[in-house]
């Protein structure tokens, strides 16, 4: 999951930002949330521009039928897919998430200011860490409507291992259409879905880890004082904001715990997505229990290292660019 996201006027966890002026970003009640939609999605852009050739790597590994080519590990993997596919190889399937990113992003946030306002929290409290894991779960599994056809034209894309002659997202597109309908396009749905309530996790690990540095900082102060829920209430109650570097130490470990949660689904998704036969394709405990008798635990995390490598750099990045557009925008005349 997770090339993604971080929203301060939706509902998802508001940090408050260091910079040289003294002024607080705006509240959740002053901001433009068309603001928000921009900065999530050119930092939903920047961390995939960052990590795709590890997630190249990670759908590689991942598909048994191509994974003996790589056996030396993931930076092996990078290696022999420059070699022989060129740079083009290892940004193979780039377009079709880049081209749903800024839909994606609209889906995730928007979804998850419904799930919160469900729970019935209002502007003036502090959601519990709860409240931010079952609104990002759910804003989850609204968003897997989104991921599952890019992901799928991604996954074909990946697994061409030929370095000239690729199809262009249209054309992959259309062979599906062909082939196994509307339909085709939702092929791994059900488990994509359940893959994507790591959201709950993503932001909950996020909005976590930004409460313990700020605890860090002011220890004698109530981190999740609903008295202190806006942005502005936020800097009068804490002296010190958070810095650049916690903000994208928070994203990253936000990433890795998206990801540990749920890889084994991910794993399976991967399979299911690369089936191209007709018919069903072999079901969810099937493929894991397959995958566990070829490799053990191993094969039912296959690709996990290149994921964790991959989400460290791309969640620091994508909360970074999101919280400079944020805070350019929100300060700017």
């Amino acid at each position: 999951m997770r090339d993604e996201e971080h929203k301060s006027t939706s509902g998802l966890p508001a940090q408050v930002l260091e910079s040289k002026s003294s002024d607080p970003i705006p509240s959740k009640e002053t901001l433009n949330p068309v603001v928000d939609f921009a900065a999530g999605t050119f930092g939903g852009m920047a961390g995939l521009l960052v990590g795709h050739p590890l997630d190249t790597v990670k759908v590689r590994f991942q598909t048994p039928e191509i994974a003996l080519k790589y056996t030396g590990g993931t930076f092996h993997a990078v290696r022999t897919i420059f070699i022989e596919e060129r740079i083009r190889g290892l940004y193979k399937g780039i377009a079709s998430p880049l081209a749903g990113t800024a839909f994606l992003n609209g889906t995730v946030f928007a979804s998850y200011g419904f799930f919160m306002r469900l729970q019935g929290g209002t502007v003036s409290d502090a959601p519990s860490l709860a409240q931010v894991a079952l609104a990002g779960a759910g804003s989850g599994i609204v968003a897997s409507l989104v991921t599952t056809p890019t992901d799928l034209v991604k996954i074909r894309q990946q697994l061409m291992l030929s370095a000239t002659g690729l199809p262009s997202t249209r054309q992959v597109v259309s062979s599906i259409l062909r082939t196994d309908g509307f339909r085709g396009l939702y092929r791994g749905i059900t488990v994509t879905c359940v893959r994507d309530c790591g959201y709950g996790v993503y932001f909950a690990t996020y909005e976590g880890t930004c409460r313990l540095f700020k605890a860090l900082k002011s220890p004698d102060r109530d981190v999740i004082d609903v008295n202190h829920s806006s942005l502005i209430q936020e800097v009068e109650a804490f002296e010190s904001s958070l810095s650049w570097s916690e903000l994208m130490v928070s994203g990253g470990l936000a990433g890795v715990a998206g990801w540990g949660c749920t890889f084994p689904l991910d794993v399976v998704k991967s399979q299911v997505q690369a089936y191209t036969g007709r018919g069903r394709h072999p079901g969810v405990i099937s493929l894991l229990k397959g995958a566990y008798q070829r490799s053990g635990l191993r094969g039912v995390f296959a690709g996990l290292t290149p994921t964790l490598l991959r989400a460290v750099p791309v969640n620091m990045v994508t909360f970074f660019v999101f919280e400079s557009v944020v805070a350019g925008v929100s300060r700017s005349p």
